[in-house]
């Protein structure tokens, strides 16, 4: 993949570059964050598995046949711990998708309530607390079920805590809070010990208050961790909330995308009302696929050896599209990028007014990136200043190759920017190295 040269910060010649870069687009795709052809490689031993060789539960359910709703006991023990942070008796596996669990259980708590609660439909409002930049799949699910949402900033080390905990103190009608503990989507940030003991802590107005946490990157670091990450479940037990965390996760960017296994946990007593009202709609989840997981990673130090392959790639995507960053990028005013330690994104902040001009202009140069917006839970970014970069799914060479362009487009916007009418071009645009 080749482009034009990037220029200098001229306008003429950046208008010029963008129109060579129009008349020979890149064709790629940065809206979402999947995983690379080859971290999918890294789990096609798992397209033989499991094989016909007998597998005895410890619970004697038979993993040809119906039954075992909760999920294989020995996965349970080898997940459970490292995605969620609870014991293999509080957690239970459904399906392939953590998504769909989030969804269902926001489902049951709207139709039945929370244990001991009354149903969130007796409500006349329904809020939830959305730290942004966040999850637009997050956000989708919030709207399927008519949940207003509440917006609280985030930072590196997580959302705003004195927003959070003065708004659900004061509120009764929030009842929930979406939490991604661990290299957060989209600005990586992770949460510290402080944050989870807030969270944990925190006095509520209403009494089945519930964070909804996923998971999702809790065991994609870039690098080798010297210790464990404190737990957010871990938490809520210590400061006698253990109903407070209510935890998702999946082996969906550990394997084969579409093909992994989803967990569900949290206290005993929010185990027992999952498992309770799973018996309406399932006999079972798929064990086949449990056993499949369970051969292929063989136990938590083979689980830490695979996702070391993946960290390795991902970093090294990641360190193309920051390289580019800072060389094309820091001498711009009011531009400044996340520096993930994993997961799969970067945010970069633009100058307001500038986000929805550098999506377009990405575009018609050949490199989707998503929307503008999507990031915050109105679907309006009021400042057109957030940006989600996605480069996991490209090759590193073509992953610099994208970010030299959305680099391009932003010189571009902000170059614009300065030479409209009445801008004083030093207020943005600082010259580029």
């Amino acid at each position: 993949m080749t482009g034009p040269a990037l220029p200098s910060d001229d306008l003429g010649e950046l208008q010029a570059w963008h129109a060579a870069c129009r008349d020979a687009p890149l064709a790629v795709d940065m809206t979402r964050g999947l995983p690379s052809a080859e971290q999918i490689a890294l789990s096609h031993a798992m397209l033989s598995l499991p094989g016909p060789a007998p597998f005895d539960s410890e619970d004697g359910q038979d993993w040809l046949n119906y039954g075992g709703q909760q999920g294989i006991p020995q996965l349970r023990a080898l997940l459970a711990p490292l995605l969620l942070g609870v014991p293999a008796a509080q957690a239970a596996v459904g399906g392939n998708s953590s998504l769909a669990l989030m969804h269902a259980a926001i489902g049951l708590a709207w139709r039945t309530g929370l244990p001991g609660h009354a149903p969130w439909a007796a409500a006349r409002q329904i809020r939830f607390l959305c730290p942004v930049p966040g999850y637009d799949r997050h956000f989708a699910i919030c709207r399927d079920h008519g949940i207003t949402m509440v917006p609280v900033p985030i930072g590196v080390d997580g959302p705003d805590m004195d927003q959070v905990e003065r708004q659900v103190a004061q509120d009764p009608l929030i009842r929930g809070m979406w939490c991604v503990p661990r290299h957060s989507n989209p600005c990586g940030a992770t949460y510290s010990e402080e944050v989870l003991r807030r969270l944990a802590t925190m006095k509520t107005a209403a009494a089945d208050f519930t964070l909804f946490c996923d998971n999702a990157y809790a065991v994609h670091d870039f690098a080798p961790q010297a210790s464990a990450p404190p737990g957010l479940y871990d938490a809520c037990a210590t400061a006698g909330n253990p109903d407070r965390a209510l935890l998702f996760g999946s082996t969906s960017k550990m394997t084969i995308p579409g093909a992994g296994i989803a967990l569900l946990g949290g206290s005993a007593r929010l185990l027992d009302w999952w498992l309770a009202a799973q018996r309406a709609c399932t006999i079972g989840p798929d064990k086949v696929n449990q056993v499949r997981h369970l051969r292929f990673f063989g136990d938590a130090a083979g689980v830490s050896r695979h996702m070391q392959q993946h960290g390795h790639m991902l970093q090294q995507r990641f360190a193309q599209v920051l390289k580019v960053f800072a060389r094309r990028l820091s001498a711009l005013q009011d531009v400044h990028w996340s520096r993930p330690s994993g997961g799969y994104f970067i945010t970069l902040w633009v100058p307001p007014g500038c986000a929805r001009r550098v999506v377009r202009l990405a575009a018609e140069a050949g490199v989707a990136i998503l929307p503008a917006g999507t990031t915050h839970c109105s679907g309006t970014d009021a400042r057109d200043r957030c940006l989600r970069i996605a480069p996991s799914r490209l090759s590193p060479s073509d992953a610099a190759q994208a970010a030299a362009i959305i680099a391009g487009c932003v010189l571009l916007a902000c170059a614009e920017l300065s030479s409209a009418p009445g801008r004083d071009a030093s207020n943005t645009l600082k010259g580029v190295p």
